[in-house]
């Protein structure tokens, strides 16, 4: 049987951390940018964990 093929779009938003939690990207980092304090936009920047709830599916996306 052949290998499991990762979903491309998942792989692009999502990585494991060496722990094996699934890290993704913040919300409202992209644009209206000027408004937002300083503090808001480096906490904005950093990785986020994806909630336990939507961790399984988005493993089976990865091919994890």
């Amino acid at each position: 049987m052949p290998k499991m093929k990762s979903h491309r779009g998942a792989a692009k938003r999502f990585k494991i951390s060496p722990n094996g939690k699934i890290m993704r990207r913040r919300a409202n980092a992209n644009h209206i940018l000027e408004k937002k304090s300083a503090t808001r936009k480096r906490r904005l920047n950093s990785p986020a964990q994806v909630s336990p709830a939507d961790a399984r599916n988005v493993r089976r996306s990865l091919g994890k």
